[in-house]
């Protein structure tokens, strides 16, 4: 499939080449590959199991590939000591498929956590209250910021998740099945807030999916990750409308 034209002429912001990883007999990854381009909504869409969260991991730095190249914003993380990868991290906001808030914390103490870890990004005098206030606004959840995880409904908590997710600043967002577990109405709002974001912040953003709605409406791109590689390339438009037995399994359910 053809990248879109005005996509393909922006700056590419991360790349994924030749990426591999095995464990014992089981090879997830053979030579998987990815460009994500300036302000891009990109969607990886996979079955369980084929390598979306094993090349997530890889991407950030959690598990070592054993083949294969990895560059976020011209840097080559495979080649990066710890602290600069920390450093680097600070520009790659991440939302965690269950939210991953910490329960013993408020939700405001759940945003100023990742500015305590990331301090050398903001200066001493930086308002933490503003920043934490302002991202909670940008997901609709100002009044929620002295409330406990335990006190929030699912979509609060993908929400307030999201937060905290900007509250960084991040040039690049990785959204990791962002509406799984959430009824439809709620996966439309979470959708919207993606957009909303995308569009306020221009940030590029990777969207680890299988839910075809969503696919659907965030996407300027999608890859589909079948047998470890990057089998299919294109718009949601020339995906679904493909003949190839492969590619059509993704999108039967609309028929």
């Amino acid at each position: 499939m053809n990248k879109n034209s005005d996509i393909s002429k922006k700056e590419v912001v991360l790349k994924i080449k030749d990426l591999h990883k095995s464990f014992g007999d089981n090879h997830v990854l053979n030579g998987f590959n990815l460009e994500l381009y300036q302000g891009e909504n990109l969607v990886i869409m996979g079955k369980s199991g084929t390598g979306k969260s094993v090349m997530i991991k890889c991407l950030v730095g959690l598990m070592e590939a054993d083949k294969g190249t990895i560059t976020v914003m011209k840097n080559d993380i495979t080649k990066l000591d710890r602290e600069a990868l920390d450093i680097l991290r600070a520009d790659i906001g991440f939302l965690f498929q269950g939210s991953a808030l910490y329960d013993s914390m408020s939700v405001r103490e759940n945003l100023e956590f990742p500015l305590r870890r990331h301090s050398k990004k903001f200066k001493k005098d930086t308002d933490t209250e503003g920043l934490v206030i302002e991202a909670l606004e940008n997901v609709g959840l100002a009044n929620a910021i002295d409330l406990m995880p335990s006190e929030l409904s699912g979509g609060m908590k993908r929400r307030v998740a999201l937060a905290r997710t900007l509250i960084l600043q991040p040039k690049i967002i990785l959204y990791d099945e962002p509406t799984s577990g959430l009824d439809p109405i709620t996966a439309k709002e979470i959708i919207i807030l993606m957009q909303n974001i995308q569009k306020k912040y221009n940030t590029s953003s990777l969207i680890i999916t299988h839910d075809v709605d969503c696919a659907r409406v965030i996407s300027d791109r999608m890859i589909l990750l079948i047998d470890g590689i990057d089998y299919a390339e294109g718009t949601y438009k020339e995906l679904s409308a493909s003949e190839d037995p492969k590619i059509k399994a993704f999108f039967k359910q609309e028929l």
